[in-house]
């Protein structure tokens, strides 16, 4: 599935945009102007990766410091331990899109544990 992010003159170089989509995506354009997509949850605790810092093509957790690396959506260090998903990028007509990939997401447990509350029925059993 391929998703409108933004405008690329929208994103300035050492800047992240947040998509909203389920899970959401971080999109960043390095300083060297390369572009990049993540799912913006970290895997360790639910911390937004777009708010975290850029430094070349890695994102620092804004929470506890893990490092994601953009290009392949590795893990650093703990207390992260699973990577990112990564998914491509497309520019087209000055337009960012995301080619979401078809991976699972490795989500953090407690978005996992929120996820299936949201997804109970409401008033339970009858």
């Amino acid at each position: 599935m391929k998703l409108p992010a933004c405008r690329l003159a929208d994103l300035p170089r050492g800047e992240a945009f947040r998509l909203e989509s389920d899970p959401a995506v971080a999109v960043f354009h390095t300083e060297d102007g390369e572009l990049y997509a993540i799912d913006d949850t970290c895997t360790h605790q639910d911390a937004s990766l777009s708010e975290g810092w850029l430094e070349g093509c890695e994102v620092e957790c804004p929470l506890h410091a893990s490092k994601f690396d953009l290009r392949t959506g590795a893990v650093d260090a703990p207390p992260a331990r699973l990577p990112v998903r990564t998914h491509q990028v497309l520019v087209e007509d000055g337009t960012i899109y995301i080619e979401l990939s078809d991976a699972p997401p490795n989500l953090p447990p407690t978005c996992v544990a929120a996820r299936l509350r949201a997804a109970e029925p409401a008033g339970g059993a009858a």
